[in-house]
């Protein structure tokens, strides 16, 4: 699933040729794409492309479509329309496709801009950051996987964040010392910021808006290495489950 520099490296692709911009029509190819009318669309221009966590979120001047991208979504700008074409977007000059094999992504037109989630790892500051960990008494993982607690993080930056900061993904988050805790926001910050530069981790289906991948899981530290000699200690990368996710970590490195 695309995760935040996924999803921000989408929106730096695509914002080029769609700010500033008037949606002539719209389409909604499957059912499971959206309850909303298409046809709300038609007409609105976009005044600013932006990201909100994993997604993509459109402000169209008075009403905003956020784009969740799901498993296997992908928003590709002039490509041709294919079998998996679940909603298409005609521009002035152009054209954009959402493509979506498994059908987990979904739009949503919206009146409001969306203020569910927690703060932007980006915007949050190091007390904020330590405070929520000291209200969340269960596994580091699982907190840096809720997007109540900041948003945008998934399984592989969570993993590699981990690793960064030498944390043991079952260590208990309220329990994690002031200045391990600045550690891990600062390497998170600075992991989110490196793989952005990348182009995202392209592991699976995800490539940006011109069909590019990323190459940034050539940089992965412990994500998807099970097995291998960890780059630091040469102790072999172990695999366990945590909230339901598998997880990456290497014990020697990560101690509990």
């Amino acid at each position: 699933m695309p995760e935040l520099p996924e999803a921000e490296t989408i929106v730096r692709t695509l914002r080029p040729h769609v700010e500033g911009r008037r949606i002539v029509a719209a389409e909604f190819r499957a059912k499971r794409v959206s309850k909303d009318d298409p046809s709300l669309l038609a007409g609105r221009r976009v005044k600013s492309l932006g990201r909100y966590g994993k997604q993509i979120l459109f402000d169209l001047d008075g009403q905003f479509l956020l784009v969740k991208l799901g498993m296997t979504g992908s928003l590709l700008w002039g490509s041709e329309p294919t079998p998996y074409t679940r909603a298409f977007v005609e521009f002035e000059h152009g054209h954009l496709c959402y493509d979506d094999i498994r059908q987990f992504g979904s739009f949503h037109i919206l009146d409001e801009s969306p203020s569910a989630y927690g703060p932007d790892p980006f915007e949050i500051s190091g007390a904020d950051f330590e405070a929520r960990l000291r209200s969340r008494n269960t596994e580091i993982k699982k907190v840096l996987l809720d997007q109540g607690f900041v948003r945008g993080i998934g399984n592989i930056y969570a993993d590699e964040a981990l690793f960064r900061a030498g944390i043991h993904p079952q260590a208990r988050a309220q329990r994690i010392r002031a200045d391990r805790a600045a550690a891990l926001l600062s390497v998170t910050v600075e992991l989110l910021a490196t793989a952005i530069v990348h182009g995202g981790s392209s592991i699976s289906d995800y490539v940006d808006a011109s069909g590019a991948k990323g190459s940034f899981q050539q940089l992965h530290q412990v994500y998807g290495r099970e097995g291998e000699p960890c780059l630091r200690c040469g102790e072999l990368v172990r695999k366990i489950v945590v909230g339901q996710r598998g997880t990456h970590f290497c014990p020697r490195c990560q101690r509990r």
